[in-house]
């Protein structure tokens, strides 16, 4: 069966275990390859080569040398073992050897017959002793010093080079910036298979150590900048221009911890893993209302981490007593983390750096950043703000964090502008504002957005006192929605119109009932007048109808006796 192409075609490297640097190289540095390491004074470069054979012994159990021309064994010993490793024990398990070699440039003499046998000597003896892996030279001008022949020094570093490859050892070789040059002489560079660029920079008084892949054969690299963090841990770099848009989600929600938030979020509160930008002047409430998200948050069991870059952790404390949040309880079990730094101490990358360990180390579900907007200092670079604030979002939505960012808004009339990118790439935005109206202050909230549910589109006035957040039910004026003492004000006036037209209704229902009583009344007379009447009427109509039949009876009584009389007669006559 054919290999598989992808396999066959692949380079083989070997993890450095150096924090994102594997990630942005595919894998590591090419094995068996050698891999140079340059950049000027302080940048990291022998930090960089000993992390990486400390990491290769202690987490892939591959054995390193470090063949140093410049620092003593003490010295190195003593500097990495601040980062957490301790190299006299990893030399006394044959994990690690540190073999110095001392060179005097006043005794190198340029002549045709220079060479490195003796150094090749050294070196594969110390290599075979503790059957090393890895190899460390740092730093490789100094095996060279006061040799200008570029003929003899090329010769040589091919020969170092190749010398390394053909034992298959995957060599790190620190070398110094030159001037005009990527390194001091300019040949370096061209016979590594792998070229790192360390570069150490000062911008408005705030030092930034950046990290650049220059070069690497057979196979492809990040090329960005990417910064670097040297701390307790070592070396920590963050790829973080390499972002993708493949951020997990979910359908799950979680409180705000203020139940009028949640009410106008379709009462469950945000969506858990997504990005709450909460935007407002100073005094609105901003920080409380995030805080108070971390504080029910940590409530439920979850972890809850504070980046502060205005106020210190006990201040936050004391601060959020005043609203009936107490948040040291929280903090001694764990379930909380306040971490505080002004913006101005580091640069933009080593904050990023920095939040980003914090992130991986306490593995937080809710972290408030209180404000973002304080990276925005006037000196600062309004697109490193920017490009900030993206990774930092990314960053935490690749890990499914539910993010809460106060941002201090102008006062001016643009109060819904914030930092370029910020409210585009937020998933719900809530706007605090400071309403001034009969000689007072009141605060209100509005949902300007909510990506993928229904939220109120009303104006809410809220207050902040002894029991946290107490939200009103909208109350719309004549022209706008009325707060604080012209609310009340209003709510006066409004109630005093509502009795008026009460009292209103009451008259004349009374009269229309009195009216009503007199008609009835009235009805009720003429009925009875009518009636008798009526009766009056029905009794002469009866005694006259009695006198007619009366008097018919008596006519059709005399008509008959007429008759019969005229009868009598004319038989007597006859």
């Amino acid at each position: 069966m054919p290999a598989d192409p992808d396999k066959r075609m692949s380079l083989p490297k070997t993890r450095t275990h150096i924090n994102g640097f594997d990630e942005i190289t595919g894998g590591g540095v090419p094995t068996g390859r050698p891999t140079l390491v340059c950049g000027s004074a302080g940048c990291g470069k022998t930090l960089f080569g000993m992390e990486f054979l400390a990491r290769g012994a202690v987490e892939d159990g591959e054995p390193g040398v470090l063949f140093s021309f410049e620092e003593r064994e003490q010295d190195i010993a003593a500097n990495v073992m601040s980062l957490g490793f301790d190299v006299p024990e990893l030399i006394a398990n044959n994990h690690l050897r540190i073999d110095e070699i001392r060179i005097d440039a006043a005794e190198i003499a340029e002549t045709g017959d220079y060479s490195l046998d003796g150094l090749f000597l050294r070196m594969q003896a110390a290599v075979e002793e503790i059957g090393a892996r890895r190899v460390v030279l740092d730093t490789i001008e100094n095996l060279f010093a006061g040799l200008s022949n570029h003929a003899i020094l090329r010769s040589e570093l091919n020969r170092l080079f190749r010398w390394l490859k053909d034992r298959e050892l995957t060599a790190v070789i620190t070398a110094e910036r030159g001037r005009d040059t990527l390194t001091r002489y300019g040949i370096e560079e061209y016979v590594s298979d792998c070229v790192v660029v360390l570069d150490h920079r000062v911008n408005e008084q705030v030092s930034t150590r950046r990290l650049r892949i220059l070069k690497y054969r057979g196979t492809s690299h990040g090329t960005n900048e990417y910064p670097f963090l040297i701390d307790k841990s070592g070396i920590s770099i963050v790829p973080i221009t390499g972002a993708r848009l493949d951020h997990p989600v979910t359908s799950e929600r979680i409180t705000s911890g203020i139940a009028g938030i949640d009410e106008m979020l379709h009462g469950a509160g945000y969506y858990a893993g997504s990005t709450v930008l909460i935007s407002g002047t100073s005094g609105t409430g901003k920080s409380s209302m995030a805080i108070n998200t971390a504080y029910a948050a940590a409530q439920a069991g979850k972890r809850s981490l504070i980046f502060s870059f205005e106020e210190s952790p006990q201040q936050i404390v004391r601060n959020m007593l005043s609203i009936g949040i107490e948040l040291q309880p929280l903090i001694d079990s764990k379930l909380l983390r306040i971490r505080a730094a002004r913006p101005s101490v580091l640069g933009l990358e080593q904050h990023l750096l920095q939040m980003i360990r914090e992130l991986d180390q306490f593995n937080p579900d809710v972290v408030v950043i209180d404000p973002i907007s304080s990276f925005a200092n006037p000196g600062a670079s309004m697109t490193g703000v920017s490009l900030l604030v993206v990774r930092l979002i990314d960053a935490l939505k690749s890990r499914g964090i539910t993010a809460l960012l106060t941002y201090l808004a102008s006062s001016c009339p643009q109060i819904e502008s914030t930092i370029e990118g910020i409210s585009s790439i937020s998933d719900t935005w809530l706007l605090l504002q400071l309403v001034e109206h009969s000689g007072e202050r009141n605060r209100t909230i509005h949902v300007l957005k909510s990506r993928g549910m229904e939220h109120s589109n009303q104006v809410r006035e809220f207050t902040i006192g002894a029991k946290s957040f107490d939200f009103i039910q909208p109350y719309l004026g004549p022209d706008q929605v009325l707060t604080g003492t012209a609310r009340f004000v209003q709510e006066v006036r409004d109630r005093a119109a509502h009795e008026l037209r009460r009292a209103d209704v009451t008259r004349k229902r009374q009269a229309h009932k009195r009216l009503q009583k007199q008609m009835e009344a009235e009805i009720s007379s003429l009925t009875s007048r009518f009636e008798t009447q009526l009766d009056a009427l029905r009794q002469e109509l009866a005694e006259a109808e009695r006198l007619e039949s009366l008097a018919s009876t008596d006519h059709n009584a005399r008509a008959a006796m007429r008759g019969a009389k005229n009868k009598n007669e004319a038989e007597v006559g006859g």
